[in-house]
């Protein structure tokens, strides 16, 4: 459910442009590995959250997936390398619009809708990247880019449409994730000068150790009241050392061995993931309209990333 974090985009949880050709020498496994890979960790992220809401509250899952990404990072050497003073600040801002804030909206959406609508309305990332990235510089950008944002903003009510029909939980949940979403959005514009400055590795390490403190408040007691279950607690492992850590270090791989546009097709993986999934292990209801609007997202987030 994080969005891939590069070194010149970020994608949830990274949107940016759509696939192109690799880079000279990059191989089909380096695709597979990098960009398939991560995308697919990604789309496990919502089903591991409904597995851990069984023995957590909410804001025990966030705490413990950002514990355990932080955990899992820290074993990485390129994580630790120093960052410039001057950056902290914009760290902790990432720590809060990144991971903090959106990290705690999922699993408290996914209380009133299901991993599989949570998925798909991850796919809109890019969608918000580009409307926010309009709201700051106060630019319209190219025909293409406004028709794949307009394409894509009608799928995102397609997916939603189903459920916000049914009840005012419904409502609710779909809203938790699209203020998820918006600040994924922000958080994109924030990180992306961090990452070409120091890596995406050494500000993602420092900005999950923030956001553990931020999360601790509320996190810790949760923690504390948590029930055994030997099948959610292996999910929420998964949940941290993959979506949190291990996808992180692949992405950040193929930004630079693939190239950025390449690498960030992963947002389109995240998705149809995140449906199977659900559909699958959890028996979810999925609308025939909600899996329309994951395709009509997803070709707006192609159509902005053509060249």
């Amino acid at each position: 459910m994080m969005a891939a974090m590069s070194s010149s985009t970020v994608t949830s949880h990274a949107p940016a442009p759509a696939a192109t050709a690799p880079a000279d020498g990059a191989r089909w496994q380096d695709f597979v590995t990098m960009v398939v890979l991560p995308g697919a960790i990604w789309g496990t992220s919502f089903l591991f959250m409904a597995q851990g809401l069984r023995v957590l509250s909410p804001a025990g899952v966030t705490f413990a997936r950002i514990a355990i990404g932080l955990l899992t990072l820290s074993l990485v050497p390129a994580a630790r390398r120093p960052l410039p003073r001057s950056d902290w600040g914009a760290v902790a801002l990432l720590a809060l619009l990144w991971l903090a804030f959106p990290l705690s909206m999922f699993p408290l959406a996914e209380q009133w809708v299901s991993s599989a609508l949570a998925g798909m309305l991850n796919g809109a990332v890019p969608l918000f990247t580009v409307a926010v990235g309009i709201l700051l510089t106060r630019r319209l950008p190219g025909r293409a880019v406004l028709a794949g944002l307009a394409v894509g903003m009608a799928g995102t009510v397609l997916i939603a449409l189903p459920d916000l029909g049914t009840s005012q939980g419904s409502v609710k949940g779909v809203l938790l994730v699209m203020a998820a979403l918006v600040s994924y959005g922000f958080a994109i514009h924030v990180a992306r000068p961090l990452q070409q400055r120091n890596g995406a590795l050494p500000v993602m390490w420092r900005a999950l150790a923030i956001a553990l403190v931020l999360t601790a408040p509320l996190g810790l007691p949760a923690i504390a009241a948590a029930r055994w279950s030997l099948g959610p607690w292996l999910a929420l492992a998964a949940l941290g050392a993959g979506g949190t850590a291990v996808a992180q270090v692949l992405s950040a791989t193929a930004a630079g061995r693939l190239g950025a546009a390449r690498a960030s097709a992963t947002v389109f993986i995240t998705p149809v993931v995140a449906l199977a999934l659900g559909v699958v292990f959890l028996h979810e209801h999925v609308a025939a309209l909600s899996v329309l609007g994951c395709a009509v997202c997803l070709l707006g987030a192609w159509i902005m990333g053509r060249k």
